[in-house]
């Protein structure tokens, strides 16, 4: 484990905190003095409210040496997207358009961070709108991956994976709509998990309604957990929230199923899968099956164009609203995808939004017949490496675009089940590739604490990003 307190999990941190040997001071200033060194390269966040922080960080020091902290991450660093609400933080949405002016309350997650003493300090970029996998903008510009700051740290949620896997705060929430937490984590080495839909409690309503859901991105599947206990805690302005239960996911994460049964399904339908990409999820499931996971080979039960047709249906359609929200004049300020996506939304008929929702209930059917045969459905999560900076897609062999780049992710979201990616290997590239664990609806604890297994057990390396600026 790294002597440097910005390198620290969260875990690890509150050990320190409890024992006296570090404090949550300390280890404030040591991710600031990280964002400062590395963010002008990466620029993963947008925004740093240095003395704010450093004020919550002397209150739960304070906390820490009465033997009293709100919670096992109490002065514990946390960033949060850009398209979720902090208050006195302006919502930007990652867009030149909004009116920038200071969130008047905290979204949901945010006030149950603070609640439990987390320091919530930077906010971190996004596509716009959250409306691509990668992660720039006319506003915020182009960020990067701290593997390679050549390369995209994926999206939506780009600015939270770039920052935790840089050293830049241990805890970042991310949000997902059709992969923007899972993306993200894959490609910069992460844990992250979508949970079930309603699980963690959301408000405002984003652009993709429900489709999309808030998440935790982190190093470690432990981390990930102590998140999952704050956040899960109910918010009466969220109207589509679980009720509230009392799972401890650190405690589960000792409990993982023993001997699952699971079904590999290394391809969605016939879209194009990198070499290695394959190569390395396929010796993870190897290993799972060494591990003791009862393993078989599988095809998803329901057709992944129809349900891939409807989920473009039901985001297009969600983005052609920015047009009625903006007058005309000011739709060139748009990115010009997010701009082609929501004109293209347009052109849909109401029985076209009909159907993709009659097929969203159907697939999910079909995913749920499943899962009662399986404990867990394995996948790769993205189907390429991380690819350049200010590519939508990265390029076929023939130079056309891949725009099937990312199959396995938006079913989930269609179907709302829990989905976690954990790394299961880095490619000759030296860059890291995630497995995609999915299970039945409310089996959050379980998809997680299969994560955490499989990551104990093989465990990676991340880069030490040299401090320059550019």
């Amino acid at each position: 484990m790294s002597k440097d307190l910005a390198q620290m999990t969260a875990a690890h941190l509150a050990r320190l905190y409890a024992k006296g040997k570090a404090s949550p001071v300390e280890a404030m200033k040591a991710v600031l003095a990280r964002t400062e060194a590395v963010n002008p390269t990466i620029s993963a966040f947008r925004h740093v409210d240095t003395e704010a922080a450093l004020t919550a960080a002397r209150l739960s020091e304070r906390r820490w040496k009465k033997g009293k902290p709100l919670s096992d991450i109490d002065g514990v660093p946390v960033s949060i997207k850009e398209l979720v609400r902090v208050k006195g933080w302006p919502a930007t949405m990652g867009s030149k358009l909004t009116d920038k002016t200071p969130a008047d309350a905290d979204a949901p997650a945010v006030a149950r961070l603070r609640e439990a003493g987390a320091i919530v300090f930077a906010q971190s970029t996004s596509s716009e709108y959250g409306h691509k996998g990668v992660t720039d903008t006319p506003l915020n510009g182009v960020t990067r991956n701290p593997w390679n700051t050549d390369l995209t740290p994926g999206g939506s949620s780009g600015g939270a994976g770039a920052a935790v896997a840089a050293g830049m705060g241990p805890l970042a929430i991310g949000t997902d709509g059709g992969g923007s937490v899972r993306i993200p984590s894959s490609f910069n080495g992460l844990i992250g998990i979508k949970a079930t839909y309603g699980r963690v409690p959301a408000w405002p309503p984003g652009m993709n309604g429900d489709l999309a859901n808030t998440g935790p991105m982190c190093r470690t599947a432990v981390d990930c957990a102590l998140m999952l206990n704050v956040i899960t805690r109910p918010d009466a302005r969220d109207a589509t929230q679980l009720p509230a239960d009392d799972t401890d996911y650190v405690k589960a994460l000792k409990h993982p199923i023993k001997r699952p049964k699971v079904a590999f399904i290394a391809r969605m339908s016939d879209h194009p899968v990198d070499l290695e990409v394959a190569s390395l999820v396929a010796k993870a499931v190897g290993r799972l099956a060494k591990m003791g996971w009862k393993i078989k080979e599988a095809e998803p039960p329901y057709p992944h164009a129809e349900t891939s047709k409807a989920f473009s249906t039901l985001w297009l359609t969600n983005s052609q609203r920015l047009l009625q929200l903006y007058p005309k004049e000011r739709h060139g300020e748009l990115d010009p995808s997010l701009r082609a996506d929501a004109e293209l939304g347009l052109k849909y008929t109401l029985q076209d939004c009909i159907n993709a929702m009659v097929v969203r209930r159907e697939s999910a059917v079909a995913w749920n017949l499943l899962f009662e045969a399986y404990d867990f459905v394995v996948t790769p999560t993205i189907a390429v490496q991380p690819f350049a900076v200010l590519k939508k897609a990265p390029d076929l062999p023939d130079g056309k675009p891949n725009w099937r780049w990312s199959p396995y992710t938006a079913t989930f979201n269609m179907t709302r089940h829990p989905a976690a990616t954990v790394p299961c290997g880095i490619s000759r590239e030296g860059l890291p590739i995630g497995l995609q664990i999915v299970g039945g609806h409310y089996k959050d604890a379980a998809v997680l604490a299969a994560a955490h297994q499989y990551a104990e057990a093989h465990p990676i390396e991340f880069p030490v990003l040299p401090e320059k600026k550019t």
